[in-house]
Parts: structure tokens; C-alpha cells; sequence
């Protein structure tokens, strides 16, 4: 018989129970069992309450943005202008006026969704990853279309598209139809009726613009990130953002051209042009708006931002401008539709840029014969991220403005106190960074090094599949590198995955480029000593060579042998602090917007009645306008400040946590004495026919669902997408479920 002694107060009752100084048990008898049968159902009460959480929470999120869906739908109509119009005069009376209203019912629902977001973020992460049921992998996720200007789209993708292009063509139906209704001639403006029903059309794509600018800043939030929500991927979101921004060019276009033409037809564009009228809209706020927005537009075209970034990333931080001045032509009340979009931006941003103050170092890199560098960065022990993550990394000595985003190849499972990358040096940028590591002088140099991030989806999808096929192209290995290493934890950890063989088809162009692989050998090792070898099979291709004398062994111990440089950190005492929690970034919305509304409503009562009481004369439109910016800039600042205080006094509790091991073992001289890769494949000359090896593999493997992660060239993409479209059992409930299924799922590593 044993005493537990343990006198720690707890109130949690499995930790309670566990620590109790009360608690006898016999060993192997009865009294020991019934205690872990009471911990077994404390715990599943726990997970079961949890997860009822989690649903309600979910349920909520889609209520809202449901909601202000609605709004959206209904706000051409007449019965919601009349309803408006009386809804605005009654808040009038109360102390934050119609700006209150219209806050609260156009722009807070997309801010409640990210605070509610962010506390079923929190639950689902603290719920048990591997706990997590199995989904079935039949979804709106694999592709319909392969070959299209706009590249691979899912099913899903085509659905929200056709929605939202329904929804652009409702409101300017219906705006129209209202307007040549009730049309009267303005004898202010001279126009004849074809005339004016032309003005109402540029108007109307005005709207539009609106309505596209509203989610355009959503899909590139970071930190503040609704992309999570739906289990996407960073860098699968930008692309939304650049369709959205290309549609609200085109439609802010469309409306100034027209209302340019509708001038120049009256002979009045000079008089127009230059005008900042008191109220209406101002025609001069409007101009420099389109103008920046068409600059920003033209910079971000692939030609332009693939030969000049920074002239693309320069010109891109002209939003400021552009949004500016979109709120003093548009007016407050056309504002508060995308603002709480712009609220969020503004707030990751000026997290990202708190994090990226605090300048870590670079412990070490490995210089592999491929010409590609590995680094390692320090990172505290409890700061946790899912495979697949980004994060962005700037180096002061080459440029203190150039961000880049690269795919972390370690584990947080793994690697409890490091982060890795693996960058391939083919630009200027990359190029200047390996020259600075390789530099014969001063090889204990420090590194200094801004980051930002690890940025990641929620989930780990890929768990849930019977089997898995990962397809890389070149550098593209570096994300299913983190897979892998993900696999090989919950292996060695008896943890519970779905997951039963794994394949690896990697295509590189010189044998060489077999050194990107040196990470996946260790993990090879560690699955023959679980006795798990025939669970995971790598297949290389080597396009641009013939066959060679050396086998497949040989070359990897020839190239595992590479160079590694410790470098000196004395420079920083800091490591990467990593994003803030999801609970205080839901605090950090939902504060701001508070204080946002306080200040709305102080600043316009005591800025505009005084006005009133001043003169008789009407307010000008743009006064409503300054005081909205004015109001946000102050909510924000108060809102960062307050994150800055947390964030130094968390920093400072974190300062001398060093790594004590800055190097990894690079030699891997146990694989030149046994045969453990007889079983793994290298082809010479030519590329893998890859619709033969996804059709073979299920055969192989004996899955039925199989989840397929492709990261490459662009053709490839299209390829195994062509592929997983013909075998996908999509939406068909019928569907013969003894045939395989694949789910095809694709990694950008160029942003």
C-alpha cells in the first residue's frame, strides 16, 4: 500500500483526484481500477463538454455571418431603405447616433465572428489533436477545374464564386431597377434621360466595389486570420485577395469612367476634377483613390511583382492612401460597410509589426551541395505549430524592408526549442544570404533575423486518411518535410492515426538535389525501428540526368555529409516569440472595438453639436468622415499599447532561454553499412508518369481514402489535380465506396 502525499490545491477534479493526500490504492487491485475508470470518465466528460462547446460556438459563428449576409441581400431593397431610414432617425436621440447603428449592424458581425472564431480556435486547440474524429474525405475540396486562367479550382471554390457573383448581380439589379423606377431629372445637373441612366449604372458599379472591397482585406490577414476557420492555408487565401482586388478595380474603373465620360458629354470636367464640395461626394477624394488603387493593382500584376518586388511591395503599402481617401468620397455611412474588415487588418498588421521588433538570431545553418541553406532559429519550448506552417523572415543586413515567406520543415513535437527552413538561394535575396553564410571571414558572425509567425491551418487533415501520397517538385519537398515529421511523432508516440502507408514521389533535376531529402532519412530510421518500414516508400526522380553507377544508398551518404555553421548569438537575447494566444487576440478585437465606439460617439457629440451651435450652416460630409479615422487611429493605438505591455513583460520572463544544442548530427554514417533503402526507388532521365502512380498506389496501399498533397511547378499541380478530379467520388452519395477515393489538396511555396 502506497500514500500519495501531494498537497497542491487543485480544482479541477481529474487533477484533484490525482493529487489528493487522501488517496490509497492497492497495486492491481480493485480500488486502482475503479479510480482510472473514474479518470477515463472525467476525461470523457470533459472532451464531450468541449466539444458541445465547440458546436455551439460554430452554430453561432454561422448565425452571425449569416446575418450580415442578409443585410447585404436586403440593403437594395425598399422595404429595407424605409426601415433604415426610421431606424436611424430613433438612434439619433441616443448617445452614439446613427454611427452606432450603422457600426453595429454593417460593421461588427464580421469583427463578433473573429471573436467568436478565436474562442473555438482556443477549445479545438486545446482539444486532443489525435481525439479528433475521422471525417469522411468526400467534400467540396477536390477539383472541378484544372486548366483555367485562374489555375486549379475546387468545387467549393466554384460554389462561393457563383454565389458571390449572384449576389453582385442582385444588387446592381436591383439598385437599377429602383432607380429608373423613380428617375426624375435633376435640373442641377442638365442631363438628358439617357444620360442620367448612365450616371445611375457608374454609380451603381461603385457598389460593387464596395461590396468586393468589404472581404478583400480578409483573406490576408495573418494573425487575425479567418482562413483558419475554414482550414485553408495561408497561402491558398492570397489568391482570393487578388481576385477580389481585381474585380473592385474593374468595377471602380467602370464607375469613374462613366462619370468621367458623363462630364466630358456636358463640358464640365474641369470644373469637376479639381472640386472638394462640402457635401456629396468628394469628386477629388474619389480621383486619387482610383488613381492609387489602379497604381497598386498594375505593381501586384505577375509580371511586374516576379522581376520587381520591391517596386511591388513598395507600392503596395499605398492602401493607407487608397482607404483614406475611399472614406471621403464614399462617406461614413458607405465606410462602416468594409470597416470591420479594415479593423482587423489594422490590427494584425501592427501585432505583426510588435513581433517583428524583437530581432532573434540565427543559431545555425547546413549548406547542402544543392546550393540550398537550412537554418535553424531559436523558439521558446511551449510555442506549438502545425505542419505546413509559414513564416516570414526578414534579415536587416540584407534589406531592413524585404519580407519573405518560407515552409517550416521541423516539428514543434520534434524540435521542442528550434525552428527550421530550408531556403533554395536562386534570387537576390537568396543569393545575398548565402553569400553571407558561406563568407570565408569571421564564421562565428551573428545573424540578426526579424520573423513573423509560424503561421498555419487549425488541423491536421491529413491524419484522417487511410492513406497518404505526397507529390513534391524541387524545393517543394520543404512542407511535406513537416508532414513527415508529424507522422514520425505520433508514431513514437503510440498516438492514434488513421494512417497506414505513406508514399513520397519527389522529382528534382540533379542528383544533387537529393540532398533536399537529408531530413526524410532519420525519419526512415526511426520507422524501421518502430518496425513501421513498409509504411512509408520514397520514389525520386532524377529528370535531368542518366542512370548512375552509384545506388540509391551511396548517393544519400555521399550528400548527407554537409557543412554546418554555428554562429555566435550573442547579439539577441531573444527568441521567436510566436503569435499571440487566439483568447487574447479575441480580446484584443473585441476591446477595440469598444473603445472604438466610445470615442465615435464622444468625439461626434462634442465635435458636431458645437458645430451646430456655432453656425446654422450644415456640417460638412467630410467632418463625420475625420472623425471616424480619428476615432479608429486612437482605439487602435490604445489597443496596441496595451499588447505591447504584455508582450514585453512575457518577453522579458523568456529572455537567456537558449537552445543548449545549436547544431544537428549532419553525418549519417549508419546508412552506408545497412540496406535500408533497398526498398525505397530512384529513376533516371525522365519524369514519373504520375497518373500511373496514383492509380497504383491504393492498390498498393490498400486504402480507401487517400489524401494527396502536391507541392510544385504549376504543371504538376495540374496533373495530380487532373487526376483526383476523375477519381473523386465528389458529392455522390451513391457512389461505390469500395472504389478509392482521392483528396487532392495543394501547397503554394511562392506567394
Amino acid at each position: 500500500m502506497q500514500l500519495l502525499t501531494d498537497t497542491t490545491p487543485t480544482t479541477d477534479l481529474t487533477t484533484g483526484l490525482q493529487n489528493s493526500k487522501f488517496l490509497f490504492y492497492l497495486q492491481g487491485g480493485p480500488v486502482q481500477q475503479g479510480y482510472i475508470l473514474l479518470l477515463k470518465s472525467c476525461e470523457e466528460t470533459n472532451v464531450a463538454m468541449a466539444s458541445t462547446l465547440v458546436l455551439v460556438l460554430k452554430v453561432l459563428m454561422i448565425l452571425v455571418f449569416a446575418s450580415w449576409v442578409c443585410v447585404w441581400i436586403l440593403k437594395p431593397t425598399e422595404i429595407w431603405t424605409k426601415s433604415w431610414r426610421t431606424a436611424e432617425e430613433r438612434a439619433r436621440t441616443t448617445f452614439f447616433g446613427y454611427n452606432g447603428l450603422d457600426f453595429v449592424v454593417y460593421s461588427f458581425p464580421i469583427i463578433a465572428v473573429a471573436i467568436i472564431g478565436f474562442v473555438h480556435l482556443h477549445l479545438k486547440d486545446e482539444e486532443p489533436r489525435f481525439r479528433r474524429t475521422r471525417f469522411s474525405i468526400i467534400s467540396l475540396s477536390n477539383p472541378v477545374i484544372v486548366h483555367s486562367p485562374l489555375g486549379v479550382l475546387s468545387g467549393g471554390e466554384i460554389l462561393v464564386g457563383a454565389l458571390f457573383f449572384l449576389f453582385l448581380a442582385w444588387t446592381f439589379y436591383a439598385h437599377i431597377s429602383n432607380d429608373f423606377q423613380k428617375m426624375e431629372p435633376v435640373k442641377s445637373l442638365k442631363l438628358n434621360v439617357w444620360q442620367l441612366k448612365l450616371m445611375k449604372v457608374g454609380i451603381r458599379f461603385g457598389l460593387l466595389a464596395e461590396a468586393c472591397l468589404a472581404l478583400l482585406l480578409l483573406p490576408i490577414l495573418r494573425r487575425m486570420a479567418l482562413f483558419r476557420l475554414l482550414g485553408l492555408q495561408f497561402e491558398a487565401s492570397v489568391r482570393y485577395h487578388v481576385w477580389l482586388g481585381t474585380a473592385m478595380v474593374f468595377f471602380a474603373t467602370l464607375h469613374g469612367s462613366i462619370i468621367l465620360f458623363i462630364w466630358g458629354v456636358k463640358n464640365s470636367i474641369q470644373d469637376k476634377v479639381g472640386l472638394w464640395q462640402k457635401t456629396g461626394r468628394v469628386y477629388l477624394a474619389g480621383e486619387i483613390g482610383l488613381a492609387t488603387g489602379l497604381v497598386i493593382w498594375i505593381t501586384s500584376l505577375p509580371q511586374v511583382r516576379r522581376r520587381q518586388f520591391e517596386l511591388f511591395y513598395y507600392t503596395h503599402h499605398l492602401y493607407v492612401i487608397f482607404l483614406v481617401f475611399f472614406s471621403f468620397h464614399a462617406g461614413d455611412r458607405h465606410f462602416y460597410m468594409i470597416f470591420g474588415g479594415i479593423l482587423l487588418f489594422a490590427l494584425d498588421k501592427l501585432l505583426r509589426i510588435i513581433q517583428s521588433r524583437a530581432v532573434t538570431c540565427v543559431l545555425s545553418a547546413r549548406i547542402l551541395p544543392c546550393k540550398v541553406l537550412e537554418l535553424t532559429l531559436p523558439k521558446p519550448f511551449g510555442l506549438k505549430y502545425t505542419p505546413t506552417s509559414i513564416i516570414f523572415m526578414k534579415i536587416p543586413s540584407i534589406s531592413k524592408f524585404e519580407w519573405h515567406p518560407f515552409s517550416v520543415t521541423s516539428s514543434s513535437n520534434v524540435d521542442e526549442d528550434t525552428i527550421s527552413v530550408m531556403i533554395r538561394c536562386d534570387g537576390g535575396w537568396t543569393s545575398n544570404l548565402y553569400n553571407l553564410i558561406t563568407s570565408d571571414a569571421d564564421q562565428m558572425k551573428c545573424i540578426p533575423v526579424a520573423v513573423e509567425g509560424p503561421y498555419g491551418p487549425d488541423s491536421l487533415n491529413f491524419l484522417r486518411c487511410d492513406s497518404l501520397l505526397l507529390v513534391a517538385g524541387g524545393i517543394g519537398i520543404t512542407p511535406l518535410i513537416s508532414i513527415l515529421q508529424e507522422i514520425s511523432y505520433i508514431h513514437g508516440s503510440n498516438k492514434n492515426s488513421l494512417l497506414s502507408n505513406i508514399q513520397l514521389i519527389c522529382v528534382v533535376k540533379k542528383s544533387q538535389d537529393i540532398s533536399l531529402l537529408n531530413p526524410i532519412w532519420p525519419i526512415l530510421q526511426n520507422f524501421q525501428s518502430q518496425e513501421l518500414v513498409h509504411a512509408i516508400k520514397v520514389k525520386i526522380f532524377v529528370t535531368q540526368e542518366q542512370r548512375s553507377s552509384r545506388t540509391l544508398g551511396e548517393l544519400v551518404n555521399e550528400l548527407s555529409h554537409v557543412q554546418t555553421i554555428d554562429f555566435d548569438t550573442k547579439c539577441s537575447n531573444y527568441t521567436i516569440s510566436g503569435p499571440e494566444n487566439f483568447l487574447w487576440m479575441a480580446a484584443i478585437a473585441g476591446f477595440c472595438s469598444i473603445v472604438f465606439l466610445i470615442l465615435l460617439g464622444c468625439l461626434s457629440r462634442t465635435i458636431l453639436n458645437s458645430e451646430k451651435r456655432a453656425s446654422d450652416k450644415k456640417t460638412p460630409s467630410w467632418v463625420p468622415d475625420l472623425i471616424l479615422i480619428c476615432s479608429f487611429a486612437i482605439a487602435t493605438t490604445c489597443t496596441i499599447l496595451a499588447t505591447v505591455i504584455s508582450r514585453w513583460r512575457k518577453m522579458k520572463s523568456e529572455i537567456s532561454q537558449k537552445p543548449t544544442k545549436q547544431a544537428k548530427e549532419v553525418e549519417i554514417s549508419c546508412l552506408e553499412a545497412r540496406g535500408d533503402l533497398e526498398e525505397h526507388e530512384i529513376h533516371y532521365g525522365h519524369r514519373p508518369n504520375l497518373r500511373d502512380l496514383l492509380s497504383q498506389f491504393p492498390i498498393q496501399s490498400g486504402g480507401s481514402d487517400v489524401g494527396v498533397i502536391v507541392c510544385g511547378p504549376e504543371s504538376m499541380n495540374e496533373s495530380v489535380a487532373s487526376f483526383c478530379r476523375q477519381n473523386s467520388q465528389g458529392l455522390n452519395i451513391c457512389a461505390n465506396k469500395r472504389k478509392p477515393n482521392f483528396s487532392f489538396h495543394s501547397l503554394n511555396f511562392a506567394l
